[in-house]
């Protein structure tokens, strides 16, 4: 029997979606295979299984140019990522009156908890800007589940990385110093020209 340790990547994928954006804007996306692969080549590792949780933006009864282009730039980015192996994408949904999204933060912390309860993986990596998982998170380190949490620059979930081992993965060239006192983040740069890809 192999003693090699099985290593389980959850993602808010909303919430990444939406950093990739502020960072890269409307004319180029993060490709979610160049991601991946740059991600496990500097952790040195495999991730096991991918899970991707997100809701696509719902279009506006007044379709701008630049809502348009929001919208192109968002299908095209989990158009990646549906075709990126090993992973599998959990849709969920938008509430028609509110816009906001429904689903997507519960079926991820289940997940995460009742993966843990059934021994599905060894490793946690949960890359997300959203500290609302901490509860489900140790759940799965209770249960004797190594936790680390994997962040972009401008989504650093604060109060994670004081209780558990972060990565910060920097997808421009720019580093930013308020990150360097924190003693339980490690910064990696990862070079633009690998992870994005224009929009056409």
């Amino acid at each position: 029997m192999s003693n090699k340790r099985k290593a389980y990547l959850f993602i808010d994928g909303t919430n990444l979606y939406a950093g990739q954006y502020e960072l890269f804007g409307p004319n180029k996306y993060l490709s979610f295979p160049r991601f991946l692969k740059a991600i496990e080549t500097k952790l040195k590792l495999r991730f096991a299984r991918i899970y991707f949780y997100a809701s696509y933006s719902p279009q506006p009864v007044k379709l701008t140019k630049k809502a348009k282009k929001y919208l192109k730039n968002e299908a095209l980015f989990y158009r990646s990522v549906k075709k990126t192996p090993r992973t599998v994408f959990f849709k969920g949904y938008r509430s028609p009156t509110s816009g906001k999204e429904k689903e997507v933060d519960v079926k991820l912390a289940v997940d995460i908890v009742d993966f843990a309860y059934r021994n599905k993986y060894d490793d946690l990596y949960l890359l997300s800007g959203d500290a609302d998982f901490m509860a489900a998170i140790q759940v799965a380190q209770k249960l004797a589940k190594r936790i680390v949490i994997l962040a972009i620059q401008n989504r650093v979930p604060n109060r994670f990385s004081y209780n558990f081992p972060t990565v910060v993965f920097f997808l421009t060239e720019k580093l930013n110093d308020k990150f360097f006192p924190r003693q339980k983040i490690k910064l990696v740069r990862l070079r633009r020209g690998e992870i994005w890809r224009k929009v056409r």
